[in-house]
């Protein structure tokens, strides 16, 4: 599957995430954001737009209804990061940990998490549509009562993951591994998995497998 890249410009003047703390309107645009740190804070409805950030950390920080276009973060830290209600469209999570970040009743669209850890991160009740997960850690991630749309995992950790009330018709989890899901018998229907998954589903199911 391919998906919409983030359109960043060449040209990116360097700032602060600090320049936006005081401001009614925080909004940060066609900018680049290096080796900052802004945690434990709290700024509602951040606008994020045509950007690069490296090696930030923004841990326990309160991000609700954060609109995020067009941005790369690249080794960042959102651990406990509260990013409620968020709109995020072409981005890009790259090398990052986002354990314990929360997403909930957020819109994510052309977003790739690749090489990151999202253990115990919350997209309940949110849309997720053209997002690739690959090679991620989603231990115990919940996707409760989300609604997926040529979502992919990518050999993916899977292990414990949360998809209760989730349809997982025409998402591909056969490259990625787990011991245990949460999911329903209906919400699989039309799910691609491995042969040795089917034989782990049955298994859940409490099905007695005989050579």
């Amino acid at each position: 599957m391919k998906i919409d890249i983030p359109k960043i410009s060449p040209e990116l003047s360097s700032r602060n995430f600090n320049d936006i703390f005081y401001k009614e309107d925080p909004i940060l645009e066609m900018c680049k954001i290096i080796d900052s740190a802004f945690e434990n804070e709290a700024l509602d409805r951040v606008r994020l737009y045509n950007a690069v950030i490296k090696n930030c950390k923004f841990t326990n920080t309160d991000f609700s209804n954060i609109d995020i276009t067009d941005v790369r973060f690249e080794n960042c830290d959102f651990t406990n990061v509260n990013m409620s209600n968020s709109s995020i469209h072409r981005v890009e999570f790259i090398n990052s940990k986002l354990l314990g970040s929360n997403f909930p009743e957020s819109s994510l669209g052309n977003v790739k998490f690749e090489n990151s850890i999202l253990n115990m991160a919350g997209f309940g009740n949110s849309k997720l549509e053209k997002v690739i997960f690959e090679e991620a850690s989603l231990n115990s991630t919940d996707f409760y009562d989300c609604k997926l749309k040529k979502v992919e995992f990518q050999k993916c950790n899977l292990d414990g993951a949360n998809f209760d009330q989730t349809s997982l018709k025409g998402i591909d989890i056969s490259s990625s591994a787990f011991d245990t899901l949460t999911v329903s018998i209906e919400s699989l229907k039309g799910c691609k998995v491995s042969s040795y998954q089917a034989i782990q589903f049955a298994t859940l199911m409490g099905l007695i497998i005989k050579d």
